[in-house]
Parts: C-alpha cells; sequence; structure tokens
C-alpha cells in the first residue's frame, strides 16, 4: 500500500495524496542561456519529464525566470541556495515551486520566513532538501573501518565490528537530517504555509533510505525521492534503482529524480523503469530483449539498443520485445504487443501474440519499428515510424560458423 500523503500542487502536477508519483530531472544549462535552457526542457518534456527544475545561483539567471516559464508547458522549479533575494525574484517571475536548504540560507530562519511569506501569497510550492552533506556529516561513511583487537583482561581477545559502527552513525545522521526536516516544517506551518514536500538525499544510498524511512513514520507531507550525487549512468542506475526502489516497494514517495552524470534526458527513461517495474506506473515502452549468449544467431545488441533508443519518445504503454534465439524468444514475442524472435539471419515478427511475418535480418529495424508504430497514436507512429520507412540497418550478420561478420549492407 502507498503511504497516504496530503497533496500540494506544483503549477499543475499534483505531488502526494492518490496522483501518479511524478517524474523530475533538472537542467545543466546556465539558467541565463534562455536558448540552451528553454531547448533542455523541450528534451526532457519529450521523453516525458514532468516537473524541471533550474538552479538559480546569481540575481542574472533569476531575471529570466519569467521568460523561460513562457516558453515551456511544465512546471518550474527554481533551485535557491544562500541568498534569500534569488528566491524571491524567483518568486516574482512567475516559478512554480523553489527548492531550498533553510540550513544553508543566510541569515537563517529570518530569510526562510521571507520566501515562505511570499510563496504563500503568490501561491506557489516549496521543496524543502536536507541533504546529509549539509547537516555536518562526518565523512566517515566513505572510509574503510578496519577490524580492531584489542586484549581483555581476561586474556581473550575482542573485535570490534565496522559494520555495526556504521550502522549506528547511519542512524545517527539520519535522524539529525530528519529532525532538521521537521524544525524547518515547523516554522513554515507558524505562518501557515502547507504546500510543501520534503527530500532527505544521500549519496550513501542506506543513509537516504533510512532518513527517508524515519521521515515517513513522522509526517505526512510529500516525499520527493532521490539519491544524490549518485554517480554516472551505470553507477548512478543501480545506486538510484536499489535505494528508490526499497522505498516506493514500501509505498514511500510522491515525486522521484534519478541524479546521473549524465545528460539529464537520461535520466527520465530510468526513473520509469523504475516506477514500472514496480507496476506504479504504466506509461512509455516496457522494453524485453535478452542477453546476447552463445545461442544468439542475430547481433541482439545492436538491434535491441538501435530500437530501445527510437522508442524513447512514446508515452502509451506498450511492450516490446527483441529476442535472439529459439529457447526464450517465441515465447518473450507472443507475450509482447510487439516482438521480434531472431535467429539465423531471419527472424519472426509477433505482434499482439500472432505472427505477422518473417524478414531478413536486414529489416528487422524496419519491421519492428512500423509494428510499434501501428498501435500507437497518429503523432507519436510519425516519430517512430517516418514516412517512407526505415533505411538503416542495426547489427551485423553473426553465426556460429562465422562469428561476427561486417556490417550488414541495405539491399540495392
Amino acid at each position: 500500500m502507498r503511504r497516504k500523503t496530503r497533496q500540494i500542487h506544483v503549477g499543475n502536477v499534483a505531488i502526494g495524496g492518490d496522483a501518479p508519483i511524478a517524474v523530475q530531472s533538472m537542467t545543466t544549462t546556465y539558467t541565463r542561456d534562455v536558448e540552451s535552457t528553454v531547448a533542455q526542457i523541450h528534451r526532457l518534456q519529450d521523453v516525458g519529464c514532468e516537473i524541471v527544475r533550474v538552479a538559480v545561483p546569481e540575481m542574472e539567471d533569476a531575471l529570466v525566470i519569467g521568460e523561460i516559464k513562457k516558453r515551456i508547458s511544465i512546471p518550474l522549479v527554481a533551485d535557491i541556495h544562500y541568498n534569500p533575494e534569488l528566491g524571491l525574484e524567483a518568486i516574482r517571475q512567475g516559478v512554480d515551486k523553489v527548492r531550498i536548504n533553510p540550513g544553508n540560507l543566510l541569515l537563517g530562519r529570518k530569510s526562510m520566513e521571507k520566501i515562505v511569506l511570499a510563496a504563500k501569497e503568490r501561491g506557489v510550492a516549496m521543496r524543502i532538501g536536507v541533504n546529509s552533506g549539509s547537516i555536518d556529516a562526518l565523512d566517515k561513511v566513505a572510509q574503510m573501518q578496519r577490524v580492531q583487537v584489542r586484549l581483555r583482561d581476561d586474556g581473550t581477545l575482542e573485535r570490534s565490528d565496522p559494520a555495526e559502527a556504521r550502522r549506528i552513525e547511519r542512524e545517527n545522521l539520519a535522524e539529525r537530517m530528519v529532525t532538521r526536516a521537521l524544525e524547518y516544517i515547523s516554522w513554515c506551518e507558524e505562518l501557515d504555509y502547507h504546500e510543501i514536500d520534503v527530500s532527505l538525499k544521500s549519496s550513501t544510498v542506506l543513509t537516504a533510505v533510512e532518513a527517508y524511512r524515519r521521515f515517513s513514520q513522522r509526517s505526512d507531507y510529500p516525499i520527493h525521492l532521490g539519491i544524490t550525487e549518485a554517480g554516472t549512468l551505470v553507477t548512478g542506475s543501480v545506486k538510484s534503482a536499489l535505494g528508490l526502489g526499497l522505498l516506493l516497494a514500501e509505498g514511500i514517495g510522491d515525486t522521484l529524480r534519478v541524479s546521473l552524470s549524465a545528460e539529464p534526458e537520461e535520466e527520465i527513461p530510468v526513473a520509469f523503469e523504475i516506477l514500472r517495474s514496480l507496476e506504479l506506473r504504466n506509461r512509455g515502452v516496457t522494453f524485453v530483449s535478452c542477453p546476447s549468449c552463445g545461442r544468439v544467431e542475430i547481433d541482439v545488441i545492436s538491434v535491441a539498443n538501435e530500437v530501445e533508443k527510437r522508442l524513447s519518445k512514446v508515452q502509451t504503454p506498450i511492450q516490446v520485445a527483441v529476442m535472439g534465439c529459439v529457447v526464450n524468444g517465441p515465447g518473450e514475442s507472443r507475450d509482447a504487443d510487439v516482438g521480434l524472435a531472431g535467429g539465423k539471419g531471419k527472424g519472426v515478427i509477433f505482434r499482439k501474440g500472432q505472427v505477422v511475418k518473417t524478414v531478413p535480418e536486414d529489416q528487422f529495424l524496419d519491421a519492428v519499428l512500423k509494428e510499434v508504430a501501428s498501435l500507437l497514436p497518429a503523432a507519436e507512429a510519425s516519430v517512430v515510424y517516418p514516412e517512407g520507412g526505415i533505411k538503416e540497418v542495426a547489427g551485423t550478420h553473426r553465426t556460429r560458423d562465422e562469428g561476427m561478420n561486417l556490417p550488414i549492407l541495405p539491399r540495392a
């Protein structure tokens, strides 16, 4: 059961309550560069981003928020640190939400109260962000803790337990994070302001999980999930899937961001895949493909990657399978809305469990995308399968006798 929280609104997107878990990201452009920022937001919208955050480190960035807001159609969040005037200007510019860490605002509570009153007057939401690194966290978590041995008076040896020491330290840090978040919330409540959600992020998965669990037991404000500074595409995706997955499976979380050292457009598919895997959102392509192994007689890796890339903008729920052997291929392909079961230079195309046709390897891409497009609304179909069809070829020819050969050339 999903934990029931009070509901707030960020622009036209509901957060908490019975609303779907919303997926967010953050731009990497200099916000003052309006053209680049708007272009990146549009790319994020194309792959399903529902709320976008921009950095506002200086007044020059705050002053262009109004112009950016006019040119996008998803809610805009201003990320504010240190200078409260940046938050006040962002609110004047019409931002939908401000994200602040009250612990690093100059003049602390006094500055926080100014922003709260301005947000309350304009109907602007606020995310209170508490990061483990911002509340004086010791850096011991990242250090190797060695087993220590000492001789007791009775002559026996006593060994330390580094895992237990880390657990105690993690719990203490998580408790401090939660206590601080609840204190900040109380400042807002004293001003009769409640349009708040809260994040308690850490780059250490278990610390973040512990903090979110504790907060969810003591407050009904919506929770924004994230593992901060999670890492590159692979490490960040794994850490985020593990941490966010644990919490979401327990019913904790109302909105999330997967933070990656990658283009922000790469964060959105990972976030939706986490939600789809837990059956919390049914949006976009559920993609099934087999690992390449010694049974496979097509270049399933290249074909699968190319198909998935070309379906990245699809928002209609649909399942697509790309399989490369006779063991699991036919079954998985029949179960999908559109499936390919390939082998020995040719492949069978399935649509809703029925065999549509058999095609040679150089037509895999065209055949799969054409069938997918036939199941999509017209706007999405034209992106997936443009007029004139797919001319490119994915993959290389592969047989057990010949190995991997040269790329297939399109037929004349």
